[in-house]
């Protein structure tokens, strides 16, 4: 929908400002231009007139990180987030499509098998120090405009995919009934396979059968940055994949996939057979935190108690409602003594690849979250998001805390020992 056609939802803000509180990047620059009420009356100008589409607009456009967080403190509850992803499908379409955005959502996220090649050679060139090389060489500046500094963040590559391991087919369970397919993430597979290992042990005690599908990217990424026509491409093939299964419930332990999985219907018009397929879908969709059970084991770490904490990814408690299941399980564990995280809903900066082109705003955003891991003195970082996972390690290494960051069902499954 062109971002004119929805003046009515813009006009709703009333510019009382109460999303400067809750605006992670407010919060970081103190800037109006970086707030929902600032980045609203910018969409406004355009649409009135006074302001025109130009590459001017860019960073104020692709500088949010899509958090939610100031909808959820809005009394009219504007959705910005989907406004801004609006303007910059709008953007590209007047200003154009970036040739590595064209390469990536186009040529290589539909194609699982392609990703996994690219993480095995990014892990490469990261052990054989070619991408130092390739950094003092500014060849990787093209990856976008902070790569440079971004790709430390990533400290090593794991050696092999969840699906490499734990190959597409059917897996037996200890459950009675339920047919369950496993949606696996791109960041589980290729970056947090021991995450995906662990999601697998749990809906195995879940479910009678579990099926690892062959899926690809949910399609979240190009939805983000407004390429609308790449994510109605990704979603179609997912939709292929899941409606041809006989399952009871699909799971995934991704909430920034489960978040978007659900939304399915939404990027198609109502009388599209695709929005008739994701519709009879989305009652089947779960995020593992809704399904999640407590293992039949205790909790094990050497013997001794361990002190836990949680994260909330902003996929999980704001774009699903997310937030006392995790808490309820953790608590309840055996051997485990949690601690509630302040600000545990605030984005942890990480919002996919944004450190790739906002890196300085990307680590002042982290450096708080950091600094309230620090507060809690926790061992155990957990959260649900693989994108959270690797910018939170990046934290704690920065910060030389002692904390192991890992998924919840990393907890959940005595992973961890």
């Amino acid at each position: 929908m062109p971002i004119r056609e929805q003046y009515d939802e813009i006009v709703r803000c009333n510019r009382c400002g109460f999303c400067q509180v809750a605006c992670p990047i407010f919060r970081a620059t103190g800037q109006e231009a970086g707030v929902a009420r600032g980045r609203i009356a910018m969409l406004r100008a355009l649409i009135e007139g006074r302001a025109t589409w130009s590459k001017d607009l860019e960073d104020p456009l692709f500088a949010c990180l899509l958090c939610g967080a100031c909808t959820g403190n809005c009394f009219p509850a504007v959705a910005t987030a989907d406004l801004i992803i609006a303007a910059r499908t709008e953007y590209l379409g007047k200003v154009g499509r970036k040739p590595l955005h064209r390469m990536l959502f186009d040529h290589m996220l539909p194609y699982p098998t392609r990703v996994r090649l690219a993480g095995h050679a990014a892990g490469l060139g990261k052990r054989t120090k070619v991408s130092k090389a390739a950094k003092a060489l500014g060849l990787l500046r093209c990856f976008g405009r902070d790569f440079e500094q971004s790709e430390e963040i990533i400290e090593r590559f794991p050696s092999h995919a969840f699906r490499e391991i734990s190959k597409p087919g059917e897996f037996p369970g200890e459950g009675e009934s339920l047919r369950i397919g496993y949606f696996v993430g791109c960041g589980t597979d290729v970056m947090c396979p021991q995450a995906g290992e662990a999601a697998l042990r749990l809906l195995r005690q879940i479910g009678k059968i579990v099926t690892v599908l062959d899926n690809c990217c949910c399609g979240l990424p190009p939805h983000c940055y407004g390429e609308k026509v790449s994510a109605q491409r990704l979603a179609e093939k997912n939709l292929a994949q899941l409606s041809s299964k006989p399952l009871d419930l699909i799971v995934t332990d991704c909430s920034s996939c489960a978040a978007f999985l659900k939304k399915y219907p939404t990027l198609f018009p109502v009388n599209d057979i695709r929005h008739q397929t994701s519709m009879r879908l989305v009652p089947k969709l779960r995020d593992l935190l809704e399904v999640a059970t407590l293992p039949v084991q205790p909790f094990l770490h050497k013997g001794e108690r361990v002190s836990v904490t949680y994260h909330d990814s902003c996929h999980a408690v704001r774009g699903q409602g997310l937030s006392s299941n995790p808490r309820k399980l953790l608590k309840s564990l055996k051997g485990v003594e949690y601690r509630e995280l302040p600000e545990a809903d605030w984005c942890c900066g990480g919002a996919g690849s944004y450190a790739l082109s906002h890196y300085d705003l990307s680590q002042r955003v982290l450096d708080r979250k950091i600094e309230n891991v620090a507060k809690t003195g926790a061992q155990i970082l957990a959260t649900s998001c693989p994108a959270c996972i690797i910018q939170l390690s990046y934290g704690v290494r920065k910060h030389q805390l002692p904390v192991r960051v890992c998924h919840f069902s990393e907890v959940l499954t005595s992973a961890l020992e």
